[in-house]
């Protein structure tokens, strides 16, 4: 088990700014260090992973992480790499927010731990009861405005406006360190780059307030080679849970990795050592049509955000897809998961009657749904043996029955290795 924190992120490339004497300190002792996850939405996304990262390393080099939930800076928008002003949260949406991403850390962190448990907090909790009056006396009164207004985050704002909401943000952001500063001894915060300047006035509170010495480090944050923004395709976020996208589709969302990106993504979002890495780029550059990289890369994110079972079913699908499989794999899918493995594929509606009765595959392939032109093309493919039904071979005497049906409502047509079709039975 790795216990140079500060080195294992160096290597993984995971470490930008960090504040003299960080290194030193998390050498010497046991350090408590915490990251902020921001409680916009009921399940954290796969850009979430870089700090979810953070503290499984700090964790496994033997320190005690500290996630802490937003739930009082969620309501205010933290500004930092946003051109608009963001939506407010209230307070139902925010607790329902909270308990999902607490769910999702739970899989990441031990909570139990003898020595180095890790805890989870929300700011809310010390937040709620501080007064306006209170805040700006005790808390404002130590932070210039010169100071605020000099951090990255506020400048990019000031040509186009800020509230005095999101301005005080780094103020609220700080406050949250001198609180765990003092009622735990939190001694480190961690963040993306983007957060420097929110986590530096955390430090400058405490040495102004406590006397007391606290320190910080960030990562890059994660992009594309190719500069498009990461953790988006084209449907949308790809999020942690399953109900949100599908451990098929998150599995989907790794193994199209570029030969540019999966490097670093094996180094950021895996526990595989240096060693293994190495040699697993060694394997994938020797053969790169075979995506050695892209596979590993996705085997191990999805069981490490979902589980064996749904890493299973991914690559299962993922070679119904693309590789060879049988109708066995077929009925083994449930609709959501037939549907989303086919998503775009073009569908044609016949009659339960129909198939009752027995559905020739010309018909089928030809007048009943126009699949192909006419019922003559179907006939030339079938004696090409280029046509499947759900993933066999079939002649122009193969009959469709209902026993043929994939969840008692589909069948899977083929033409050749890529054309396919749904026949959607009503």
């Amino acid at each position: 088990m790795p216990k140079n924190f500060v080195e294992e992120l160096r290597w993984r490339g995971m470490l930008q700014d960090i504040m003299p004497g960080t290194e030193e300190m998390l050498s010497k002792e046991q350090v408590t260090g915490y990251v902020g996850f921001d409680p916009t939405a009921d399940s954290l996304h796969c850009g979430s992973l870089v700090p979810i990262m953070l503290l499984v390393h700090l964790q496994r080099a033997g320190h005690r992480p500290i996630a802490l939930v937003g739930g009082a800076t969620g309501m205010v928008g933290d500004p930092s790499g946003k051109s608009d002003e963001r939506n407010l949260l209230d307070e139902v949406t925010l607790a329902k927010n909270i308990a999902g991403v607490r769910g999702q850390l739970e899989k990441f962190l031990d909570f139990n731990s003898k020595d180095n448990a890790a805890t989870l907090v929300n700011n809310y909790d010390w937040m709620k009861n501080f007064s306006f009056l209170h805040f700006i006396r005790d808390v404002g009164k130590h932070i210039t405005v010169n100071y605020m207004a000099a951090k990255d985050s506020v400048k990019k704002r000031m040509e186009t406006g800020i509230s005095f909401t999101e301005f005080s943000y780094q103020l609220l952001q700080g406050y949250d360190y001198l609180h765990l500063y003092k009622e735990t001894g939190c001694k480190l915060q961690m963040g993306g780059s983007d957060q420097w300047g929110n986590i530096t006035t955390g430090t400058e509170l405490i040495r102004r307030i406590s006397g007391g010495e606290a320190f910080a480090f960030t990562c890059p944050l994660m992009t594309k080679a190719d500069g498009t923004k990461f953790g988006k395709t084209e449907s949308g976020t790809v999020w942690l849970d399953p109900e949100k996208t599908s451990p098929y589709a998150f599995y989907q969302f790794w193994l199209n990795a570029t030969d540019a990106d999966a490097p670093k993504y094996l180094r950021t979002f895996t526990l595989l050592s240096k060693e293994e890495i190495e040699a697993i780029e060694s394997e994938h550059n020797a053969a790169p049509h075979l995506r050695v990289l892209q596979r590993r890369l996705a085997e191990e994110v999805t069981l490490m955000v979902h589980n064996k079972e749904a890493l299973d079913t991914a690559l299962a699908a993922t070679n119904i897809l693309f590789g060879k499989s049988t109708s066995d794999d077929l009925k083994k899918l449930n609709e959501k998961q037939f549907l989303e493995i086919f998503d775009g594929v073009p569908q044609a509606k016949v009659s339960r009657a129909d198939v009752d009765a027995g559905l020739g595959i010309v018909d089928a392939l030809g007048a009943k749904t126009n699949f192909l032109a006419s019922n003559s093309e179907a006939r030339r493919e079938l004696k090409g043996n280029a046509i499947t039904v759900n993933k066999e071979k079939v002649g122009e005497d193969f009959i469709i029955k209902a026993d043929h049906l994939i969840n008692n409502k589909f069948v899977l047509l083929g033409k050749g290795k890529k054309n396919n079709y749904i026949v959607v039975v009503e």
